[in-house]
């Protein structure tokens, strides 16, 4: 069989196991045996062999120790509910104008992005939290579950984010270093924030009944400095925490992992702060650590199994010729590329989505002469939509179970989400155009 026919193979059987209800990770690793068997001439040892030396190089990759200390930084500020405040405030503080609440929302789902970088516990803590308070003002059902699950997504985005330690460790290039890519996602995670609110806004000044105001009595109910403290109450400690994080990596002072011991700490602090905090608070996030991070380690020792048979075999030869051979210009196959992840995340994770696509693309990238943080980051703009995509956009599935039953069809959490996913693609394309957005705080701070 040719390396053609067998590459085109092993994405529709990886395809199709999927679909069968399989898990994803035992879909790539039974792939990756399949056809690599195949391709070895079904020498077992001679695989297995293989794969042990691939697995240890994976698992040795030290860049991967800050994803446990990440995921427990953003348990244990879950669970102190720093969000419950900074909301209350900016409640009686941007209430009162035309889609206000709707901003409110946008606002605290930055900083919740900034502070815990995990979709899941963003969209459950605003959709207990802000959902309610939406539908009781009278705002648009499907306006209300857009605007929560696309704001939820930008943890996935904004720094300090699990999906960008995983890809820096994947692509060991010092362009796309976890530090880099940390800088890179700032302006674009503000940027999509800022569509959102913008949309958010003028759609309630067009359709006034989308997003109505608070009444006057409820936004005037505080004088201007009992708001204006309110705000900086709730606002001081998590930004604290960001700056915490954010600048010892930034700076050069802490690498990733160090930066995350000092962000669990400090949610361990704001936990105690917040009279939150308990031994059950510890073993529950413990708890919630370990699963996700078991979850996140063994897709990426499955999906590595996967790429390193599919490259084994030249399958990422296929690819790189079927694109850059055919002549296409340059932005025609970026387009391509980005287009093939964002079909992929209507259906698979992220994290399979990268250890799949990433080792065939990057190759590319550097062929075609693109600045691969450039590049890098618009992959990962685009991967923030399969959180957001129907079918299986997990943002919809954790909006779903987390609001009352029968207050939501499915359809119209779909409907809801559109205008954001085209809020996205338009973001992509305004960092295409103007790559600086990507590349400038990089610059400044690795100059």
């Amino acid at each position: 069989m040719s390396i053609e026919l067998l590459t085109l193979a092993m994405f529709i059987t990886l395809i199709t196991l999927i679909v069968m209800g399989l898990p994803l990770a035992y879909s790539l690793a039974g792939t990756a045996v399949i056809f690599g068997l195949i391709e070895n001439g079904f020498n077992l040892d001679g695989l297995f062999g293989f794969f042990i030396n691939n697995a240890w190089g994976t698992m040795n990759n030290f860049v991967l120790v800050a994803v446990p200390l990440f995921i427990l930084m953003a348990q244990l500020l879950d669970r102190a509910k720093i969000s419950d405040a900074l909301f209350e405030a900016l409640y009686v503080v941007m209430g009162g104008i035309k889609g206000g609440l709707g901003l409110a929302v946008i606002f605290v789902c930055v900083i919740l992005a900034a502070t815990t970088g995990i979709v899941g516990a963003s969209v459950v803590s605003m959709a207990l939290l802000a959902g309610p308070k939406l539908i009781e003002k009278g705002y648009n059902k499907q306006l209300a579950a857009g605007l929560i699950c696309s704001g939820g997504t930008l943890g996935i985005l904004i720094p300090p984010s699990i999906m960008l330690v995983v890809y820096g460790g994947l692509t060991g290039l010092k362009e796309t270093s976890v530090g880099a890519l940390f800088a890179a996602a700032i302006l674009p995670g503000l940027l999509l924030a800022f569509l959102y609110m913008a949309y958010v806004f003028i759609l309630c000044q067009v359709k006034p009944t989308y997003g109505p105001p608070i009444s006057k009595e409820e936004a005037s109910s505080y004088s201007g400095r009992q708001k204006l403290w309110m705000v900086l109450k709730s606002m001081i400690p998590p930004l604290v925490l960001i700056f915490a994080v954010l600048g010892t990596i930034l700076g050069g002072i802490a690498t990733p992992s160090e930066a995350a011991g000092v962000g669990v700490f400090g949610a361990a602090v704001l936990a105690v702060a917040s009279g939150n905090f308990s031994w059950n608070v510890v073993f529950e996030a413990c708890k919630a650590t370990l699963k996700t991070t078991s979850m996140v380690m063994i897709l990426v020792l499955f999906g590595n199994l996967f790429s390193a048979s599919f490259l084994f075999m030249g399958g990422g030869d296929v690819i790189t010729d079927l694109l850059i051979g055919g002549n296409l210009p340059p932005a025609m196959i970026l387009f391509i590329m980005l287009f093939a992840i964002f079909l992929l995340g209507m259906f698979i994770d992220w994290v399979a989505i990268l250890l799949v696509c990433l080792p065939v693309y990057m190759p590319i990238c550097l062929q075609l002469g693109f600045n691969p943080l450039w590049f890098s980051m618009l992959i990962c703009i685009v991967l923030q939509t399969s959180f957001l995509t129907p079918p299986f956009g997990y943002a919809l599935f954790y909006f779903a179970g987390a609001v009352p039953a029968g207050q939501y069809r499915m359809m119209e959490i779909y409907k809801g989400v559109m205008p954001f996913i085209i809020l996205q693609a338009i973001g992509v394309i305004i960092c295409m155009v103007f790559p600086s957005i990507i590349t400038y705080l990089p610059g400044v701070v690795y100059q």
